[in-house]
């Protein structure tokens, strides 16, 4: 096979719809909304499906992982938005050195985690 891919977009859902969509327009996604039920999060050419869905099994299984160009500068910058003074749920765990790289992590107001990583060089 010969991928040409232009990008890859993952579909989420939400326990609280509005409330997620809230929570990821505060984490600087920009929303497009594409129905009354869907909206596609952008942050440059990288995107994911915001769905008003929620299989708990489902979306406790849920992980995504975004790489970063610094991620320690990216860890202070969440700290910064308050999200879990703001939305219930939202834990925030620091960033944790491997091998491979450096990611903190983030459960959204759903359950999702979020990895937000840095790969070392070479």
């Amino acid at each position: 096979m010969n991928h040409k891919a232009i990008s890859i977009r993952p579909f989420i859902g939400a326990k609280d719809y509005e409330l997620s969509r809230a929570f990821y327009r505060d984490l600087g996604f920009e929303e497009i909304v594409l129905s009354p039920d869907m909206c596609l999060f952008k942050t440059g050419l990288l995107g994911f499906y915001l769905q008003k869905a929620w299989v708990k099994d489902w979306i406790d299984n849920s992980m995504i992982f975004l790489e970063v160009d610094d991620v320690n500068r990216y860890w202070k910058e969440l700290l910064a938005l308050n999200l879990e003074e703001k939305y219930a749920g939202v834990r925030l765990t620091p960033v944790k050195n491997d091998t491979w790289g450096s990611e903190c992590f983030l459960h959204d107001p759903s359950g999702i985690l979020w990895h937000f990583g840095q790969f070392n060089n070479g």
